[in-house]
């Protein structure tokens, strides 16, 4: 490895994001945001900074309000429910607007995983990931626990270093 690569290698070890979770729902609150909780302790074990944890009720503006405000501080902002197709299902709604380039293969992935668990009811689920203009990262995953761990675990937290450095490098 030369020079150049091992500092390039370095510097995307040493990538931290600063993250907002948004827990979407209108029946679960901090006490009982297990999905959330774990999502917490989970970019927290992979050295990221958590700035906003926060219950959001099921309605499409103060989604993506929310996640306009914290994208100010924010350098991801997951929202965690909300990603199915019934009427408040909002989450995938509320932050297609805000992305300029989606990357569709999380969402692939992310079903292509999950139909060892609950099979072809993957189909229904509308997983996102995708990159604001500003180069900022938005992700809406299911609300089980196991969805929010499935995502993060074996999807975004091995790639979210790499992600990070890639839309820094040209800042």
């Amino acid at each position: 490895m030369g020079a150049t690569e091992h500092k390039e290698a370095a510097s995307k070890d040493e990538m931290v994001a600063r993250v907002a979770i948004l827990t979407v729902t209108d029946s679960k609150t901090r006490e009982t945001d297990t999905s959330g909780r774990a999502a917490f302790g989970l970019f927290r074990k992979f050295g990221h900074t958590v700035v906003l944890h926060e219950i959001v009720a099921n309605n499409k503006k103060k989604v993506a309000a929310t996640a306009i405000t914290a994208l100010r501080d924010a350098d991801l902002v997951l929202t965690i429910g909300g990603t199915g197709i019934s009427h408040k299902d909002v989450s995938v709604d509320a932050l297609l607007p805000l992305i300029k380039k989606e990357m569709p293969g999380f969402g692939e992935l992310f079903r292509a995983f999950s139909v060892k668990d609950i099979g072809t009811a993957t189909l229904l689920s509308r997983v996102v990931m995708g990159i604001t203009e500003k180069r900022k990262i938005v992700v809406a995953l299911p609300g089980s626990e196991n969805a929010v761990r499935l995502g993060l675990e074996a999807l975004l937290l091995p790639e979210l270093k790499h992600i990070l450095w890639e839309l820094r490098r040209y800042s």
